[in-house]
C-alpha cells in the first residue's frame, strides 16, 4: 500500500513513473503524469494536471496545470494557474488564480496572486507581481528576458517590455509601462494624467437620466 492518501481513487491517475512520498493527500480528479515527483506533506486539491514536475514539501495546489515545472517547499498554487516548461518556483511563493508562468524563475517568498503573465523572466526574492501585470517577452520575432531583482513591487496593470531590468527594491506604480532599465530603489510611474471636465460630466449625467 502506498504511504500517501488518495480520495476517490477511481478519478485519479498516477503514472507508474511518478514518485509520490508519504503524507501526500490527493483529492479527486488529479492526474499525475510522466516522471513527476511529489514530496511529503503536499496536498493536491481537486482538478490538477501535473506532468513531469518536481513538487516540494508541504505545498498546496488547486485546479491548476503544471508541465515541466520545479516547485519549492510550502508553495501555494491556484486555482486556475498554468506553470509551463522551464518554470522554477522558490520556497514559500504564492501563485494565484489565472497566473501563467513560462520559462521563468521566481525567488523565495515572491507572490503573483492573480491575473498575471510572467514569461522568460528571472524574478528575485520577496517580490510582488500585481493583478494584470504582463511580462512582454516577445517582440514579434524573438523572445527576450526580463530581470527583476529582490524586493521589487510591480503594481497592477504594469507592462514590462523586454529586454529590461529592475534593480532591487524598485517600485512600479499601477498602469506603468517600463521600457528602460531601472537602478535599485527606483520609483517608476508612466501613465496618462487624469483630467476632470465638469461640463462633460454634467452632459453624461443628464444623458444617463434621460435614458432611464
Amino acid at each position: 500500500m502506498p504511504g500517501y492518501k488518495v480520495i476517490s481513487p477511481e478519478t485519479v491517475t498516477v503514472a507508474e513513473t511518478a514518485l509520490i512520498e508519504e503524507g501526500v493527500i490527493i483529492f479527486p480528479n488529479n492526474h499525475i503524469l510522466g516522471n513527476s515527483v511529489i514530496q511529503r506533506g503536499t496536498v493536491l486539491y481537486p482538478n490538477n494536471i501535473i506532468e513531469n514536475c518536481s513538487i516540494g514539501r508541504d505545498c498546496e495546489i488547486t485546479a491548476s496545470v503544471l508541465r515541466g515545472a520545479v516547485v519549492g517547499n510550502s508553495v501555494r498554487i491556484g486555482p486556475f494557474a498554468n506553470l509551463r516548461a522551464g518554470t522554477v518556483i522558490g520556497d514559500s511563493c504564492r501563485i494565484g488564480d489565472f497566473v501563467e508562468i513560462k520559462n521563468s524563475r521566481l525567488g523565495e517568498g515572491t507572490k503573483a496572486s492573480h491575473l498575471a503573465y510572467v514569461g522568460d523572466a528571472d524574478v528575485g526574492k520577496f517580490c510582488n507581481i500585481g493583478c494584470g501585470a504582463v511580462f512582454c517577452n516577445y517582440d514579434g520575432q524573438e523572445k527576450h528576458r526580463i530581470e527583476v531583482e529582490d524586493g521589487c513591487f510591480i503594481g497592477s496593470n504594469v507592462n514590462l517590455v523586454a529586454p529590461v531590468a529592475l534593480g532591487a527594491g524598485s517600485y512600479v506604480a499601477a498602469g506603468t509601462t517600463v521600457t528602460e532599465n531601472a537602478p535599485p530603489g527606483s520609483f517608476l510611474i508612466g501613465r496618462v494624467r487624469q483630467q476632470k471636465n465638469e461640463r462633460l460630466a454634467q452632459k453624461y449625467v443628464r444623458r444617463g437620466k434621460d435614458d432611464g
